[in-house]
């Protein structure tokens, strides 16, 4: 009969059915499927400004520039490696912004928390500056020994100050630290990229307020400066008296005084 006709490929279509259902309850819920990937987490960059410095204030203007750094740096992903070779990034786990846009805000943080500056942004402002703070970002990685290992911190930043119009470098630094982890987590290695970025920052910032005026500077202060009472012109007193204006005939005698 029709109906008997019919059962062999209702029962296939049901077994098809119930075979798919158990393979996507293996393979977990049809959103892991087919959805986005979950988000990676992310991780909040936090060095601590430096103390406020004793000492006058600097009378010069500071702009910072956008640290250089190579491309496998200069990424939202946590930097790692294994010995001299190996390169990669934590799985899962990002910074809020690229390294190099952090690295230009801790130093600007830096030098704001100092107390001795009145005048400092970042270069892209394009506020007035006397001076220009370039920095190249070499190392800004977790290094580990061994696979399994607690990783060590490592961070590098070369800093040159160069006048504002000129371009010129007038001084250079390194600030190089090696800041172990607590555990071998991206958790622990945070906290030691927060410690190591501090320890930098603190050396740049105490460096770069110890600098004189740019020769610029100097030379418009000078020029402000009154001249001096020596190089002013003598000003000759008019003798007094009856008769001082007069020149005498030669031959003449001088008249008696009265």
């Amino acid at each position: 009969m029709p109906k008997n006709d019919r059962s062999p490929h209702l029962s296939r279509r049901l077994f098809l059915i119930a075979s798919s259902s158990l393979g996507l309850a293996a393979c977990g819920s049809l959103d892991k499927l087919v959805g986005p990937p979950d988000a990676p987490q992310m991780y909040a960059l936090r060095p601590t400004p430096p103390a406020a410095q004793p000492g006058a204030k600097v009378d010069w203007a500071l702009s910072i520039a956008k640290p250089d750094a190579a491309d496998n740096l200069d990424s939202t992903r946590i930097a790692l490696s294994r010995g001299n070779t190996q390169f990669d990034f934590y799985a899962n786990a990002v910074w809020p912004d690229h390294v190099t846009d952090l690295v230009q805000t801790a130093l600007l943080a830096g030098f704001e928390a100092s107390g001795r500056i009145d005048s400092v942004s970042r270069e892209e402002d394009t506020l007035r500056s006397d001076y220009t703070l370039l920095t190249d970002l070499r190392d800004f990685e977790a290094r580990y020994a061994t696979p399994d290992g607690v990783p060590t911190i490592a961070v590098t930043i070369v800093a040159h100050i160069a006048e504002a119009h000129s371009r010129k470098i007038v001084a250079s630094l390194t600030a190089s630290f090696n800041e172990p982890a607590s555990a071998n987590s991206v958790d622990a290695a945070v906290q030691a990229f927060d410690v190591g970025l501090s320890k930098a920052i603190a050396q740049i910032v105490l460096w770069a307020l110890a600098l004189p005026p740019p020769a610029s500077l100097r030379a418009t202060a000078e020029s402000d400066q009154p001249a001096s009472v020596a190089a002013r012109p003598l000003r000759q007193t008019p003798p007094k008296g009856p008769g001082a204006n007069e020149i005498p005939v030669p031959g003449s005698a001088s008249p008696p005084a009265p």
